[in-house]
C-alpha cells in the first residue's frame, strides 16, 4: 500500500516510559527502550526524557541500532500572556535539533491552559479559547510555520486530549484559520477517537495536509469506563485506555488506504502510552509492527 521508499515506521518511547508521568516505566533504561525498538523492527523513535541530552551521544546510540529521530516536540503557549518569546525560543531549538538529526518536521501543540497533566477529567475540563486566544494562536503558528519553511522545514500541529485543540471542530477551525502552506496537520488517531470524533473522516478531509501520523489505538471499554468515572488523562493512561494499532477499536486499514491514495510520505509512528508493568513493551511493539506489515504493507 505505502511505498517503503517514502514512508517509514517509527515508535515513541511511551510504551516503555512516560514523559507526562515519569513513574511509568521508571525502571526501564534508555538502552533497553531503543534496543527493543530496533529488535521489533522499527526505523525511528521520538525523543523521551531518558534519552541522552548530548545530541552526538544520542545519534551514536540510535545509529548503532539502525534508528533515526522521527520528530521533536515543541510546546506552544500563544494563549498565555508573556509566553510568546519562550515559544519561539523552544521552536528554534527544536528546528536545529531535527535538522542535525536529518529530519525536517517539528511537531507542535498549544499547551496553554491544558489539563492533560492535571487531576481532572479531560473531556469536561479542557480549555475553550476565546476569539482573541484563537487569533493569537493561529497567527503565532503561521509565524512558526514561516520560520520552518524558510529553513526547509515544516510544522505539524498535534491535536491533543485536554487541550484547546482537541475535537474535530477545533481542528477544523485551526486548519481554516492558518495558512495551509505553513501549518500542516499531525493526525493522532487515538486522541481524536477519545475526543469523540472519527479519525477516518478527518484523514479524508485533510489527507493532503497531513504530514505526520501518530498511530494510537483505543480500548473502547476502558475509555468509556474512565469517562464514566471521570478519571484524569494520566489516570486513564494507567488504566490502559491507549494501546497499539490492531489491539483496540480503531480500524486502521481504511485510514492507511486514504493516506496512501493521497500520496502520503513521511513517518507512521506507533504511540501507545501504557504502563509497562501491565503491558510488556516489546510484546506490544512487535504486535503493532506485525499489524502494520499486514495492513499498511510496510
Amino acid at each position: 500500500m505505502f511505498d517503503p521508499a517514502k514512508v517509514s515506521v517509527g515508535i515513541t518511547p511511551t510504551c516503555w516510559t512516560n514523559d507526562d508521568d515519569p513513574t511509568l516505566g521508571d525502571d526501564i533504561s534508555f538502552g533497553q527502550c531503543v534496543s527493543e525498538m530496533a529488535l521489533a523492527g522499527y526505523q525511528g523513535t521520538s525523543v523521551g526524557h531518558k534519552y541522552p541530552k548530548d545530541v552526538e551521544v544520542l545519534h551514536r546510540e540510535l545509529e548503532r541500532r539502525g534508528l533515526r529521530v522521527t520528530e521533536p516536540w515543541s510546546s506552544t503557549y500563544f494563549t498565555v500572556r508573556d509566553m510568546r518569546e519562550r515559544t519561539f525560543e523552544s521552536f528554534r531549538k527544536s528546528m536545529a535539533f531535527i535538522k542535525r538529526s536529518g529530519g525536517n518536521t517539528v511537531v507542535v501543540a498549544e499547551l496553554g491552559h491544558a489539563v492533560h497533566q492535571q487531576p481532572v477529567p479531560p473531556l469536561a475540563n479542557k480549555p475553550v479559547f476565546d476569539d482573541a486566544q484563537w487569533k493569537a494562536m493561529t497567527e503565532g503558528l503561521n509565524e512558526l510555520g514561516r520560520l520552518a519553511a524558510a529553513d526547509g522545514m515544516r510544522l505539524c500541529y498535534h491535536h491533543h486530549m485536554g487541550t484547546g485543540v482537541m475535537t474535530r471542530a477545533e481542528v477544523d477551525r485551526l486548519m481554516n484559520e492558518t495558512d495551509e502552506a505553513l501549518v500542516h496537520l499531525l493526525l493522532d488517531t487515538g486522541h481524536l477517537y477519545w475526543a469523540g470524533d472519527d479519525p477516518l473522516a478527518m484523514a479524508k478531509a485533510y489527507a493532503g495536509r497531513i504530514w505526520h501520523v501518530h498511530l494510537k489505538d483505543i480500548r473502547r471499554d476502558v475509555m468509556l469506563d474512565c469517562n464514566r468515572r471521570r478519571l484524569s488523562f494520566l489516570e486513564s493512561v494507567r488504566e490502559g485506555v491507549f494501546t497499539v494499532p490492531g489491539d483496540g477499536a480503531i480500524d486502521f486499514r481504511p485510514i492507511f488506504e486514504t493516506l496512501a491514495a493521497a500520496g502520503y510520505a513521511g513517518w507512521l509512528v506507533v504511540e501507545a502510552e501504557q504502563d509497562a508493568a501491565k503491558a510488556n513493551p516489546l510484546d506490544y511493539a512487535r504486535k503493532a509492527r506485525a499489524y502494520l506489515r499486514e495492513t499498511a504493507g510496510i
